[in-house]
């Protein structure tokens, strides 16, 4: 009885107060994605003009937080005589002992930083402003998305063992932490998801892609109700918030050619209205909660994409059209690259140049993409919801 009274009372300590390395796992988090729109901003208005820039510290400051805090937490838990309770709540990676989301989180902020390097190089041989989509981005990518993961991961540990306020701020730290996971996925597949991109099969495939599966999987660990619709907030909030700051501020081109004089940082388009079919989403799971996983995968997948396609097609014409070209849409922020003979500048829709049988097929593709990530987001959510250590 002594035991289980002493064992009671460590459970009871270690999830009064939220963690310091939960904190910094969250700002790690927030670092990333702050870091990685302001850097985009950057390319857009000024060029890559040094591997230093303000936008390249924030988003390496992400590695180095997760990095150290939570190497530091391992660290301590396996080796500190007074980490009992830490020990009590950890898992065992070759020998080192920490919660999970530490390891997770702590490989992440590694290869953040093994990137750094590896970018620069990049750049110095195939130019100074390339592609989001390359190599050293790629492992960048996965290392804030492992960050991304670790603090996830703390935050359910901690919130699946709490009671009281202590899980009611863990609930709002993992919606929190959810959106910013979504906002990644979103920025990943920015290349394909301007607004003259809209009326194309390839800005809903993409979207298809990065979107459903961890917005299902999120939602149904997060325990609370409504999650996936309040995720969704937090994405489109955080979107708007960093694209609203950023004109903010002057900059001016140093990479030519200057093909368009701007002023100020250029952000990257307004948010895509995830919101709507995320209340699908929600609605789905707490309707039909008994559904079998593939039954609603189907539903949620094919509504989700529709509830897309029927937002965002209409969104796109009014973002392209005179009444949207004002500071809260800002659909001309142009970057100093954007020539005056571009669909871009003309404010036009890219056009679809292939037959309509194979755009009815490939819109037909993003559909069957969206059951498919719904299907595989239930399993990696029913995991999540089970998480502890």
């Amino acid at each position: 009885m002594a035991t289980q009274a002493v064992a009671a009372a460590r459970v009871h300590a270690e999830t009064e107060i939220v963690p310091w390395y939960v904190w910094c796992a969250v700002a790690a988090t927030t670092s990333s994605m702050v870091g990685i729109h302001w850097d985009i901003s950057w390319h857009r208005s000024i060029g890559r003009d040094t591997f230093w820039t303000p936008a390249h510290v924030a988003i390496y400051l992400c590695g180095v937080l997760a990095g150290a805090s939570c190497g530091y937490l391992i660290l301590t838990t396996t080796f500190a005589k007074a980490a009992v309770t830490l020990r009590e709540s950890a898992v065992s990676v070759w020998g080192f002992r920490g919660p999970l989301g530490a390891f997770v989180a702590a490989w992440g902020g590694i290869a953040m930083l093994t990137s750094a390097p590896f970018d620069d190089w990049w750049h110095n041989a195939y130019g100074l402003d390339v592609k989001v989509i390359s190599p050293p981005h790629m492992v960048l990518a996965v290392g804030m998305f492992a960050v991304q993961l670790g603090a996830l991961l703390l935050v359910l540990g901690y919130k699946n063992r709490a009671t009281g306020d202590t899980r009611a701020t863990l609930e709002l730290l993992y919606l929190y932490v959810s959106g910013l996971v979504v906002f990644n996925m979103g920025t990943l597949v920015i290349e394909y998801t301007f607004p003259l991109f809209g009326h194309l099969p390839m800005y809903y495939r993409a979207l298809a892609l990065a979107i459903p599966f961890f917005l299902i999987a999120l939602t149904m660990a997060a325990g609370v109700p409504w999650a996936a619709t309040k995720i969704a907030a937090v994405y489109m909030i955080a979107w708007q918030a960093i694209n609203l700051v950023l004109p903010l501020f002057p900059a001016e081109p140093k990479l030519g050619p200057v093909l368009y004089q701007i002023k100020s940082f250029v952000p990257s388009f307004f948010p895509i209205w995830l919101i709507v079919p995320a209340l699908f989403v929600d609605w789905i799971l707490h309707r039909y909660p008994h559904w079998a996983v593939w039954k609603k995968a189907i539903v949620a997948g094919l509504g989700f994409e529709a509830l897309l396609v029927a937002v965002q097609w209409p969104f796109t014409s009014f973002l392209l059209s005179p009444a949207g070209r004002n500071w809260f849409f800002y659909p001309d922020a142009f970057d100093y690259r954007t020539t005056t003979t571009s669909y871009f500048f003309r404010q036009l829709f890219y056009p679809w140049t292939k037959s309509p049988e194979l755009f009815a097929a490939e819109m037909g593709l993003s559909f069957v993409i969206a059951v498919v990530m719904m299907w595989l987001g239930q399993y990696w959510g029913g995991w999540l919801a089970r998480v502890k250590r």
